[in-house]
């Protein structure tokens, strides 16, 4: 007779009863997230939602702290999860930072206002995986965060910056 377990990334892993029961079927490691918001009481409540389902999580309390935060450990992250309306470096322009590095970490935007659609249209690897609008429950934020994380990422080559597009601006005045 067998004994199975669902892993955190839907992987059945077989065990025979004796072994089972003598080693218990390992689930994956926790996946370490990004969550980066200005908001104090947003940041917590939302580490701690992540954190009770079994992520480790890392918090940013802006952009550029965020930025620093991944640019020391690239592929430390599964997930990043990022405001968009923040002081200094916003989570838009975060994005397009990490696109300049060639990092293809998945970007949940969780923010009250979307960047312009239009802008998504022009430059389709600044698009987020997933917008989550505020305010938002927790079962929808961790809803969100195991659909993206369940998703194959297959870098599509619209949505990897052309290699002349380093470092250049977003054209007409569009905030970043």
């Amino acid at each position: 007779m067998t004994a199975y377990c669902e892993t955190m990334k839907g992987n059945i892993i077989l065990q025979d009863v004796e072994t089972a029961a003598a080693r218990p079927c390992k689930a994956d490691p926790p996946r370490r997230i990004l969550v980066v918001e200005d908001e104090p009481d947003i940041r917590r409540i939302n580490a701690v939602v992540l954190h009770r389902a079994g992520y480790h999580v890392d918090t940013a309390e802006d952009g550029k702290e965020g930025w620093k935060a991944v640019s020391h450990a690239p592929d430390s992250y599964a997930l990043l999860i990022t405001d968009h309306n923040m002081p200094g470096l916003t989570g838009l322009a975060l994005v397009k930072k990490l696109r300049d590095a060639r990092m293809t970490l998945p970007v949940i935007m969780a923010t009250a206002a979307l960047p312009e659609v239009d802008l998504f249209d022009r430059y389709p690897w600044l698009q987020p995986a997933v917008a989550l609008l505020k305010p938002y429950s927790a079962g929808e934020l961790l809803g969100t965060v195991e659909r993206v994380l369940r998703a194959t990422v297959i870098p599509d080559e619209e949505f990897v910056p052309p290699p002349n597009w380093q470092g250049q601006p977003i054209p007409n005045g569009l905030q970043l």
